[in-house]
């Protein structure tokens, strides 16, 4: 009994030590680009039998050609992405993890501007959302205790319709879907359904996988919201539920906090919070395809109305399709600017 005892040990401990010299590497290119093929290679450095492979990426079984998995980066899009292989060994399996990050294939085009008009626009307004309807701009406010939303006169800036939001929120960006007018809020995980004539509420929606509340704009079909992160999520227009996200890249880094968003000529504009930048995205795969520089509008903001806050910074998109008119501002300035954009 001792002897067997003896030799089971000695087989348990081969079997370890055996299993001890597996040395398993998940190889990929961890940086690529948009529509460019890559290879993940599961390798065995002592070359040591393997039973079977499978990989994942971002949880999902790819088919594979044995320890080898080729795939095309335009099948999982921009960001980044988790790629594991469970492999089979002689008594038991391991996992070895690995990832790889997607960038655009293209560089942005670089875009200054003319200014065409310069109307007033409320110093006090902390611009949130904007959108231009029928001959008027609709504004929303933010920060707790003053966010409101409003009903502007272009040419005057006067504000001829205005209610406030309770004070336990902080207004964020919005759109006007048909005779509703749909308003995020920033931290509360929900936003607001107004009635566009009245501006009463008549309904709410909560937030489900999105970080926050930042800017909102619609095409066709579809709610298209920022959350402050480099996401873009696109929501159904009646229920105001989230469908799906996609990540928004340049050629070689993320574009983070994305904020006012306003959909022109089937490309998304979007305000880069603290920056005086507005990206132009790609709403069906997320790569920055222009960077629209403002900096001198900002420059001109901070000299003329000596804007102290370091949050009183370019923010507030809205778009006449018919007239081809394009307006941008900023958190209580003091100008609302029609623009002409110029490529570089």
């Amino acid at each position: 009994m001792k002897k067997l005892s003896i030799i089971t040990s000695l087989i348990i401990l081969l079997f370890t030590s055996c299993d001890d010299t597996y040395k398993l590497k998940l190889r990929v290119e961890n940086k690529t680009t948009l529509d460019k093929n890559i290879t993940i290679n599961l390798e065995e450095e002592n070359n040591k039998p393997l039973d079977k492979v499978q990989f994942f990426i971002d949880g999902k079984e790819v088919a594979a050609n044995g320890n080898s998995l080729e795939i095309n980066t335009a099948d999982f899009g921009l960001g980044k992405h988790q790629v594991s292989a469970l492999v089979f060994i002689p008594g038991k399996t391991k996992k070895v993890n690995n990832s790889f990050e997607v960038y655009a294939n293209i560089e942005p085009t670089i875009y200054g501007y003319e200014i065409i008009n310069t109307y007033p626009h409320d110093k006090k307004a902390y611009t949130q959302g904007l959108e231009y309807y029928n001959g008027f701009l609709y504004e929303t406010t933010g920060r707790r205790g003053q966010s409101s939303l409003r009903k502007v006169e272009i040419k005057s800036g006067k504000v001829l319709q205005k209610i406030d939001l309770d004070k336990k929120y902080f207004g964020e960006g919005m759109t006007i879907v048909g005779d509703k007018i749909i308003w995020l809020t920033w931290q509360n995980d929900k936003g607001f359904v107004y009635d566009l004539n009245s501006f009463d509420q008549i309904g709410e929606f909560k937030y489900n996988q999105s970080k926050e509340g930042w800017g909102l704009t619609q095409n066709e079909t579809e709610l298209i919201k920022s959350d402050g992160t480099n996401k873009i999520w696109f929501l159904d227009k009646s229920t105001q539920a989230e469908k799906r996200a996609l990540q928004t890249y340049t050629h070689d880094r993320a574009l983070s906090q994305l904020n006012e968003l306003e959909l022109i000529n089937g490309k998304i504009y979007a305000n880069y919070y603290q920056k005086p930048i507005i990206a132009i995205i790609n709403p069906a795969n997320g790569v920055v395809e222009g960077l629209i520089n403002l900096k001198g509008l900002e420059a001109e903001m901070k000299k003329s109305q000596k804007l102290v806050e370091d949050d009183e910074v370019l923010n507030g998109i809205a778009y006449d399709a018919k007239n081809d008119r394009l307006f941008v501002t900023g958190k209580n300035w003091g100008n609302l600017f029609e623009i002409k954009l110029i490529k570089k």
